[in-house]
């Protein structure tokens, strides 16, 4: 599975729901990418890559980790900001190891809960930053994926339960 959307929109939180669901490990961008951090050079190449590398290289990253757990029987969650790229390299793993994604888009249709949820976490990834509303603000607004690329949409406004149901229904199709 493949859960994408703007960040601060609950990506994490259903990654990880799916997971437990799943019994399935959560391999996310922004974890694998921490990784590099503390490499002075790596970023200095990443931040010189045309586009900047740390989108393409993550989701290489992901992806190879992802083909593994397929590879070993094992279901695998990704959680990270997928554009149509990305979602179409997912795509061509998946299909390419005979299995199946499916993909989560989350959003938050109430813009002054999105600016709170963002504004007020604290995700304490080892060597990771936390994102100001400006720069997710921007996300928003430039958002777009196909919506055939999509399952299922979650809207982070709406109760937890009620998502949680869609989730599970999603599931056990």
């Amino acid at each position: 599975m493949l859960v994408t959307g703007v960040q601060g929109t609950g990506k994490s939180t259903v990654a990880e729901a799916i997971a437990r669901t799943l019994s399935a490990a959560v391999l996310a961008h922004d974890w694998a990418i921490s990784g590099l951090r503390p490499y002075r050079e790596l970023q200095i190449t990443l931040d010189d890559m045309r586009p900047p590398g740390h989108r393409v290289v993550g989701w290489s990253i992901l992806t190879a980790l992802a083909r593994l757990q397929i590879r070993q029987g094992r279901s695998v969650v990704l959680d990270g900001v997928a554009r149509s790229p990305e979602i179409e390299s997912c795509q061509d793993t998946a299909r390419s190891e005979g299995a199946r994604l499916v993909v989560v888009e989350t959003y938050c249709s109430d813009v002054a809960l999105h600016r709170s949820r963002v504004e007020g976490r604290q995700r304490s990834i080892p060597n990771w930053y936390e994102l100001d509303w400006p720069h997710v603000k921007g996300s928003r607004e430039t958002w777009q994926i196909p919506p055939d690329s999509v399952d299922l949409r979650l809207d982070a406004a709406n109760n937890w339960d009620a998502n949680a149901a869609l989730l599970d229904a999603l599931i056990s199709r």
